[in-house]
């Protein structure tokens, strides 16, 4: 089990960190508050900190579901009987 979430979170991990900073390289995270919700008060750093865990579950949800699609098909499908 904690081989499979390592092979799920820590790529995503990298994959947000990535993500991250190429985002917030473009766009300030206040000015980016400031229009999507202008009374909530936050730091840049909160920002930042949002901003990358947003990242992290968009990326291991990817990494979750393509490890779903990968199972093998045996686990779920039957051998259909002989025909006669």
């Amino acid at each position: 089990m904690a081989q499979k979430l390592g092979a799920i979170l820590w790529p995503s991990f990298f994959a947000a960190g990535v993500a991250t900073m190429v985002f917030f390289a473009f766009v300030d995270p206040l000015l980016l508050r400031d229009m999507t919700f202008p009374s909530l008060p936050m730091a840049r750093g909160l920002g930042y900190t949002l901003g990358f865990f947003t990242f992290w579950v968009a990326t291991a949800s990817s990494s979750l579901f393509t490890w779903w699609l990968l199972r093998p098909a045996s686990r779920f499908n039957r051998a259909l009987p002989p025909e006669r």
